[in-house]
């Protein structure tokens, strides 16, 4: 009987060990997998300007073909609209003339 409750013990002892050397292990690869998601992070800080900087530009590209398109449109507009004066300038001074002649009378 002592000897099977002997072979027990060291049983349980080495049942122990093997539980606290899987703890270790367990609580060793938990810091890698930590200290790797932390270097990823940091990398991709790091990293975080030069991933954004095509996008950026292609946005920069994209609000000056805008801006040029709009330039383009309001100089058509405007020049649109001096054309119309120059061609109604006439009949407007014609108009005007005629208006001021009538009211002397």
């Amino acid at each position: 009987m002592e000897q099977a409750l002997k072979r027990l013990l060291d049983a349980e002892a080495r049942a122990e060990a093997i539980i606290e050397a899987a703890n270790q292990e367990r609580e060793r690869l938990v810091n890698e997998a930590l200290q790797a998601a932390r270097q990823a992070e940091a990398q991709f800080e790091a990293r975080r300007e030069e991933i954004r900087a095509p996008f950026l530009r292609e946005a920069e590209a994209r609000a000056e073909q805008a801006i040029a398109e709009l330039t383009r449109k309001a100089e058509e507009r405007a020049r649109s609209l001096r054309e119309q004066a120059a061609k109604h300038e006439d009949a407007a001074i014609a108009a005007a003339l005629a208006l001021l002649l009538d009211a002397r009378l």
